[in-house]
């Protein structure tokens, strides 16, 4: 994976649906900094007010081929856009 930079996550959020919420895979005292690596789209599960998962919106043919299953489609997750960093 390589580092994205603002453009290409800009063009990246210019797809994406403006009402999603957004998920970050880091904590928030902001012990270590990462450069972003990724971002994917999904259903956020909130376990609590401070965390939570993130799993499938749909089971589509692709996500069968990678071996998920209707247990990892949510029920009542939360349209969500996560950045995950790289490390």
């Amino acid at each position: 994976m390589s580092t994205i930079t603002v453009a290409q996550l800009i063009e990246q959020l210019k797809q994406c649906d403006p009402h999603r919420v957004v998920i970050l895979s880091s904590d928030s005292e902001g012990n270590k900094y990462s450069p972003l690596c990724d971002t994917e789209t999904g259903a956020y599960v909130p376990e609590t007010n401070w965390n939570g998962e993130m799993r499938l919106e749909e089971l589509t043919a692709e996500a069968i081929k990678a071996g998920y299953t209707e247990e990892d489609v949510a029920e009542d997750g939360v349209p969500a856009l996560v950045l995950y960093p790289t490390n």
